[in-house]
């Protein structure tokens, strides 16, 4: 049987100051490095023969603090197949100053719809069209031959895997929340999803997201 644990990165600093990150490469903070070091706690009993992350600091070194911190050193691919979604012109911008710009109505649509483009970025469903067959032609046939394997990825790279896997709807799928440092973890029999469960991380603080910055201090981001 194969299994997959797919887990978002932990706390960048631009999730701390609560600005649309996409393909800008910020680095973890130390609540992320710490938060990543916690979810390895909960994958212990994993031998992973094979790990994926994206081009970006945040999620290679969330996934470097995990394998370090399991004394785990598989062949690590490195792919921007599995880059968050690009922000185009809000890159940068502090989500809560954008809802005053923009309204809140306009910045949930350009987050949490799956086919609307924030102006000159990606939507979610731009994100499938790389990431799923990225999935699909390189890590599938790993978990088709019984092997562990783990992603460190982002939100919304994520978000295609799973939709896919768990028979999501669009809708659904845009407006799921994928905690920092939550393990997803999917069980394979030959092709097929045969199981999942989501892992609680005891001590993680950074769990959601939000548009209100009264909440970045709570870590939903």
């Amino acid at each position: 049987m194969g299994i997959l644990v797919a887990l978002r990165h932990g706390q960048s600093q631009w999730n701390l100051e609560n600005r649309f990150t996409g393909w800008t490469d910020m680095p973890l903070t130390e609540r992320g490095r710490e938060d990543a070091a916690k979810c390895a706690a909960v994958l212990k009993k994993f031998t992973f023969d094979v790990a994926y992350t994206s081009r970006l600091s945040r999620a290679s070194e969330t996934l470097s603090v995990i394998l370090k911190t399991l004394g785990q050193n598989p062949p690590v691919e490195v792919d921007s197949a599995l880059n968050e979604r690009h922000y185009g012109d809000l890159q940068g911008l502090n989500k809560a100053e954008t809802v005053a710009k923009h309204g809140e109505k306009q910045v949930q649509l350009w987050r949490r719809s799956y086919t609307t483009r924030p102006p000159n970025g990606e939507s979610i469903e731009d994100c499938e069209r790389r990431t799923w067959p990225f999935f699909v032609q390189y890590v599938l046939p790993h978990l088709v031959a019984g092997k562990t394997v783990i992603i460190a990825a982002h939100g919304n790279s994520l978000r295609p895997i799973i939709k896919n896997l768990e028979g999501l709807t669009p809708d659904a799928t845009a407006v799921l929340e994928i905690g920092l440092c939550t393990p997803y973890v999917y069980r394979f029999e030959g092709t097929k999803m045969a199981s999942h469960e989501v892992l609680e991380v005891p001590g993680i603080v950074t769990k959601g997201a939000s548009l209100k910055e009264a909440q970045v201090s709570e870590g939903r981001v």
